[in-house]
């Protein structure tokens, strides 16, 4: 689970309801003093929300870039049915798509997008489907295929718990099989806090979907690479849902820029923001 580092804004950053032909989505939209060089959506992974890329806001706004980080349908602040058949991965790949259009009303440029972890997986199948709305796709900390089998066998576990209990429930089954040191008290205040509050807020169906997706998705990495859109792959040097050298051999399959990002684990946009936002926008400047 992502932990952001901190949770105020920026006064580069607003919170609001972005509205798109899918309905809206809760989003933290962080703006350039002047005209902006681009906009870049960021999308979260499994368990995630908008403020696992807080501390990326300034640094991406204060570089030029329009940076929009968004809660996914049934995401955190982001209303959600319960229904399995409204989180199938096409769905989400949809409502990322509207979100990109409608961030792009006002320019009509092409939108560069992130994704982490399950975001990543996402924002593939979306750029599957339209590779013109993207200037550029970041693969953040997401493999090629499913996630490393010990992952599979916590997300089954946790599939399986929310089938019976309520979150509250798991929640309290979670936090009893963390490891002494997982009570961590550097934790900035409120954080402890914000982070039972976005799993109570998420929508359980939308997690059921997207975990058994993790745990199943199949190697498209050739179809991705058939695009020839420019592709960015980033990831701390130790992952625990996929193997750094398997994103190693993606980003050659896909002739992407490849950073590793030295002290970060899994969420390298929270754990090492500022050489993460460096990496950024050094790959979109190349863009131009």
């Amino acid at each position: 689970m992502s932990r952001p580092p901190f949770l105020t804004l920026p006064a580069s950053a607003r919170a609001y309801r972005l509205r798109t032909a899918r309905g809206e989505f809760a989003v933290h939209d962080a703006r350039p003093a002047s005209a902006a060089r681009g906009t870049v959506l960021l999308v979260p992974g499994f368990t995630g929300s908008k403020e696992d890329f807080i501390a990326l806001l300034e640094p991406l706004a204060a570089a030029g870039f329009r940076a929009v980080a968004v809660d996914g349908r049934g995401q955190h602040e982001s209303p959600g049915p319960r229904k399995e058949a409204a989180y199938a991965q096409d769905e989400l790949a949809q409502d990322l798509l509207a979100q990109v259009t409608a961030l792009s009303a006002a320019t009509e440029d092409p939108v560069h997008v992130l994704g982490h972890s399950l975001g990543g997986l996402i924002a593939r199948t979306a750029a599957l489907r339209d590779p013109g709305a993207f200037a550029s796709l970041t693969i953040m900390s997401s493999g090629p295929a499913a996630i490393s089998a010990p992952q599979r066998a916590r997300i089954k576990l946790l599939i399986d718990a929310l089938t019976v209990m309520d979150m509250e429930s798991v929640w309290q089954a979670m936090r009893e099989l963390d490891p002494p040191e997982a009570a961590d008290e550097s934790t900035p205040p409120g954080v402890a806090e914000f982070l039972h509050q976005r799993w109570l807020g998420t929508v359980p169906e939308q997690l059921i979907v997207t975990g058994r997706q993790l745990s199943e998705e199949p190697d498209r990495v050739d179809e991705l690479a058939a695009l020839r859109l420019r592709v960015h792959v980033l990831s701390g040097e130790a992952d625990y849902a996929w193997p750094v050298p398997l994103m190693d051999e993606m980003a050659g399959r896909l002739a992407a820029r490849r950073t590793v990002i030295e002290g970060a684990g899994h969420s390298p946009n929270a754990e090492r923001a500022h050489p993460t936002a460096d990496a950024l926008i050094s790959f979109w400047r190349d863009i131009g």
